[in-house]
């Protein structure tokens, strides 16, 4: 089989593979058999000559020659549905998909703005990925994202961002911490005390790297990596440790009395929110009025501490 001859059909087994996971999941959601699916990435893979895939024992997993079909795949899943989206507008529908992408700690905000874009533009879907910032920025890499919210825009990719809110990032405890009481903390005074981090990969690790580059032991010092900040806080709150987050992510639990943020020297560090998209690519109807939607609206969605910029700090 040339390259040539290669179908939507077959590509569209690339992406469902890779998403799923599975040759058997694959074949459920596109209403083939698996036989079929094993069959068309067997002749892809004989077009190239190379695999697409390893076989696992727990599954698919995609080698370098697969991300390469993924990212032209993705690429024309976009132009073809570029092209409804035009057309649809050309007859006046306000209709459109926009594939949005998330770093973890922006969940938190997300789903208003949603909510209030979709109460100016119903006709328009949103769907929704949360990952941490290596996951967003290789949707980014692959087109299988429209736009995406980060802290940190990549910078090995063709792309364009702009800001839409402050990004505040602080030191939180239990009240009952031995620290809570302090009124004032330096970066030493930290040393002894649990820290519980984000994986490496995500922006408020980096962030905190950044921050205690000065005192690197403070991140070999009674360590603990967690995966989420629901687990995160939840453990803080437990009397676990003290923790590096998003304000963001807190601010309930501050309000209702269940977290206290410390007033470290530093901090809060001043970050910033970013709306990012592929420069390289044109944008749809649908994607570019959720962008100016971000560009309008988007900061009076953030989550806002009252208490946050006390005089200590400021």
């Amino acid at each position: 089989m040339s390259l040539q001859a290669i179908t939507l059909r077959q590509l569209r087994s690339v992406q469902a593979v890779n998403r799923l996971g599975t040759i058997a999941a694959a074949a459920r959601t596109l209403g083939l058999t698996a036989p079929a699916i094993t069959l068309q990435i067997k002749q892809m893979e004989e077009a190239f000559g190379l695999p697409l895939f390893d076989r696992t024992s727990d599954g698919m997993r995609i080698k370098e020659a697969g991300a390469c079909v993924l990212s032209a795949a993705n690429a024309i899943e976009h132009a073809l549905r570029d092209m409804r989206d035009e057309i649809d507008a050309l007859k006046g529908l306000k209709r459109g998909r926009v594939r949005l992408g998330v770093v973890s700690t922006a969940k938190y905000f997300a789903p208003s703005i949603l909510a209030a874009f979709g109460a100016e533009h119903p006709g328009i879907d949103i769907e929704l990925e949360v990952g941490n910032k290596s996951r967003i920025a290789e949707d980014l890499r692959t087109m299988a994202l429209d736009i995406a919210l980060m802290g940190t825009p990549p910078r090995d990719l063709p792309i364009r961002a702009r800001v839409f809110g402050d990004h505040p990032l602080v030191v939180v405890a239990a009240p009952g911490h031995a620290l809570a009481a302090r009124r004032s903390l330096e970066l030493q005074d930290l040393a002894g005390h649990r820290m519980l981090v984000r994986e490496r990969g995500s922006g408020t690790r980096r962030s905190l790297e950044l921050f205690v580059r000065d005192m690197p032991e403070l991140l070999d010092d009674r360590l603990l990596e967690l995966d989420s900040n629901e687990t995160i806080k939840q453990s803080v709150m437990a009397g676990l440790g003290i923790a590096f987050l998003s304000a963001h992510t807190v601010a309930l639990e501050v309000e209702l009395g269940r977290l206290v943020i410390l007033n470290v020297a530093g901090t809060p560090i001043r970050r910033q929110w970013f709306a990012v998209t592929r420069a390289d690519r044109v944008p749809t109807p649908a994607e570019s009025a959720f962008w100016d939607f971000l560009m309008r609206r988007a900061a009076r969605f953030l989550p806002v501490l009252p208490n946050l910029y006390d005089e200590a700090n400021v």
